[in-house]
């Protein structure tokens, strides 16, 4: 008899699982935050160039004729119709799927615990999340670094300007593992994004959380462009013993730049041979209406109970990893 119906996290992280949920919670209730729990199916997916949805089909059509149906990467869309509506303060622990790797931090299906903070902007949130991370984990005072300050600290180079691109495209190249990808690569993106995660993150210390802000506005994604600098966005990321645990931003308002963004996505992924993705009217339509000034964040549960448990990789703390699911 084989033993793989066993679960993959020992009883003990189990245990802590169940309580971290408990403490995270109480972190938001004694902030007067409302806890919601969202659709893991909709009508539309992501049209983000870097994440792909899982997709299902109904056996019975829905009254539009529609039978696709995705999974969501994120309760994101629904949590901002949420806002657009009632203009409170919510959070929510969420199951999400992704059609991702699989490794040492990825599960195609893993926990979220996303919120959003009507009136505040990204400095704020930066703080509040460094207050959980303090609360659930014991983590020392966050240091905070932009993007720029990142690259020049640790790389010597401007991310922000084209002749550092090109520099920082030629550190690349002369890794052996990336030197034939490099060699070729003309999109700006894709070198900087290879370059933060290849030489960039391995570099942050691992006794303290890292906040590195300001990404390139064409990385903004969901984010508001910088009022006093165009060339970034209000776009953060949190790092902790070498995992990255979170995104944030200071939340896009603006359903005209927004649809603007829908479009450049989904020519990304026309240029990329990748599945061109239908928009989310519903959540544009909730953005016409009117989208209070607001900053949210997303945190990977699963990434934060590791650090707390010394886990090695995440199906050590998730029930039932996806090869044993």
């Amino acid at each position: 008899m084989t033993m793989n119906w066993r679960p993959t996290a020992d009883w003990s992280v189990l245990v802590k699982r169940a309580e971290l949920m408990r403490q995270a919670r109480q972190f938001f209730y004694e902030r007067q935050i409302t806890e919601v729990d969202t659709h893991l199916l909709s009508q539309f997916g992501v049209t983000d160039c870097h994440l792909n949805n899982l997709t299902t089909e109904l056996k019975h059509p829905l009254p539009s004729g529609k039978k696709k149906l995705y999974l969501q990467t994120s309760p994101e869309y629904a949590m901002k119709r949420i806002l657009a509506a009632y203009g409170q303060d919510i959070f929510q622990l969420s199951h999400v799927v992704r059609d991702d790797e699989i490794g040492r931090f990825h599960n195609p299906e893993f926990t979220l615990l996303e919120w959003y903070r009507v009136g505040y902007d990204d400095v704020q949130l930066i703080t509040e999340v460094s207050e959980l991370l303090t609360s659930l984990c014991g983590a020392p005072e966050t240091k905070v670094v932009t993007y720029q300050q990142a690259f020049i600290e640790y790389l010597g180079v401007d991310p922000l300007s084209s002749a550092g691109v090109d520099t920082i495209r030629r550190h690349l190249v002369e890794r052996p593992s990336l030197s034939e990808w490099m060699s070729k690569e003309t999109d700006e993106d894709t070198i900087l994004q290879v370059a933060f995660s290849e030489l960039i993150e391995s570099q942050f210390p691992d006794n303290r959380p890292i906040c590195v802000t300001e990404f390139p506005q064409s990385q903004a994604a969901l984010a508001r462009i910088d009022s006093n600098d165009a060339r970034v966005a209000r776009r953060f990321e949190f790092y902790y013993r070498g995992v990255e645990l979170a995104n944030g931003y200071h939340e896009l308002s603006d359903a005209a730049e927004q649809r603007v963004r829908f479009k450049k996505d989904n020519e990304w992924r026309e240029r990329h041979g990748r599945e061109i993705q239908p928009e989310d009217t519903r959540l544009l339509d909730a953005l016409d209406s009117g989208l209070p000034a607001c900053s949210g964040v997303a945190l990977g549960f699963d990434r934060l109970l590791m650090i707390i448990c010394g886990a090695n990789i995440i199906s050590e703390v998730l029930p039932f990893a996806i090869d044993t699911a």
